[in-house]
């Protein structure tokens, strides 16, 4: 029989072995949206504009990303006809305008209202005095860190100027 101390020995090994190989490495952009079950419709929009491999590129990105019940909010008939092949060039815009290029923290711009740049190329509005608005969103959730950037949930899906 062995002794206690050779028992918890042994337990803890086995503890920090099963904790190793449980450990989970925050995914990429497009894999940590994929996991948190809640953004399908824009995991299948990226796939439809061809954009899944730069969101899971280097970065880092901001990402504001509309949730499904998001993308519901959109007239009827704007996500089949935005998801059809020839309108893959104003999906990628209105796709890219959720995005901002490096990696900004909610605590990065509390208190501030300011305009930035989106990848598509128009500035978006962010409001971040009482909670943070992004156009005409409202951020739900903030710094959801993916290993490339970082989410930030929204209520709505926001529009550039075309």
């Amino acid at each position: 029989m062995k002794s206690p101390k050779a028992i918890i020995r042994t337990v803890s090994v086995a503890l920090a072995m099963i904790l190793a190989a449980t450990t989970v490495r925050a995914g990429d952009i497009v894999d940590t949206a994929i996991s948190a079950g809640s953004f399908k419709t824009l995991v299948a929009a990226v796939k439809a504009a061809d954009l899944v491999s730069t969101l899971k590129g280097k970065g880092p990105f901001t990402v504001f990303a509309p949730t499904d019940a998001a993308f519901a909010k959109l007239p009827a008939g704007t996500l089949d006809s935005l998801l059809k092949p020839e309108n893959k060039a104003k999906l990628v815009a209105i796709l890219t305008y959720h995005v901002v290029p490096g990696k900004v923290m909610a605590s990065d711009i509390a208190g501030k209202s300011l305009k930035v740049a989106s990848v598509q190329g128009s500035k978006i509005s962010v409001e971040a005095h009482s909670g943070v608005m992004v156009d005409k969103a409202k951020v739900v959730k903030a710094d959801v860190e993916a290993s490339n950037g970082v989410i930030h949930v929204i209520d709505t899906v926001i529009m550039p100027t075309m």
